[in-house]
């Protein structure tokens, strides 16, 4: 892959937030689950088992539960994804990459959160990270008008609002889904897996491989 010589003005990394800038599969997921289930069975007079079934059928047929209970249920979006995504303890929980910081300061270029997550759970997060002054902007679930990645829809209504080129965009992401269609927009994609064995099993739309963001100054210059 040819070597980038230099880092064009309009250029821009655009970070996935969760499992890419923090883990959050051993904490903070399951809270986020457990709250969801417990939202919908509330709401909807459901048992636990049935709003947890509901949970995943909306998950799976539009991409997030939200969508699901806006479409079929009329539920307030910014009520749900408020009750669900509360975390006042949240720095016993999070678990933060090493020198995460440090390595996204070396970085050159704007860089960008766009998460499926809502704006006040992503900023407390980047806030507790201590890298909320590191972004040019944190793109969330409400900006996209509450259609997740990997719909097209929020991927360039964020590159319209900053007068961002795909092609000079790099998205960081663990989640392939997102990365394909990232790529299929003109990004360079970079899937972050937290194992060092995924690189030999990476479809062909994703660029690189890390195990995480703080490995991304070490192959920046490999990045096309």
């Amino acid at each position: 892959m040819p070597t980038v010589s230099r880092f064009n003005p309009g250029s821009a990394w655009i970070f996935d937030l969760d499992n890419t800038l923090h883990n959050a599969t051993v904490h903070i997921f399951p809270r986020i689950n457990r709250a969801m289930t417990e939202y919908v069975q509330t709401h909807l007079n459901l048992s636990e088992a049935d709003a947890n079934a509901l949970r995943h059928t909306y998950w799976r047929r539009y991409g997030a539960t939200i969508l699901g209970l806006i479409r079929h249920h009329d539920t307030d979006p910014a009520h749900f994804l408020w009750h669900t995504h509360q975390f006042p303890d949240l720095h016993g929980v999070l678990i933060a990459e090493p020198m995460l910081r440090a390595a996204l300061t070396r970085l050159p270029g704007r860089k960008f959160v766009f998460s499926n997550a809502p704006v006040h759970y992503a900023q407390a997060v980047l806030r507790a990270l201590n890298i909320h002054d590191l972004f040019a902007d944190v793109y969330t679930i409400e900006h996209t008008r509450y259609r997740p990645k990997p719909d097209t829809f929020g991927f360039l209504r964020l590159c319209r609002q900053h007068h961002l080129r795909p092609r000079r965009c790099i998205m960081v992401e663990d989640n392939l889904d997102n990365l394909r269609t990232a790529k299929r927009l003109g990004m360079k994609t970079v899937w972050v897996t937290g194992s060092a064995v995924a690189k030999s099993r990476a479809p062909g739309y994703v660029d690189k491989t890390v195990r995480s963001v703080a490995n991304l100054q070490g192959m920046f210059h490999r990045i096309h």
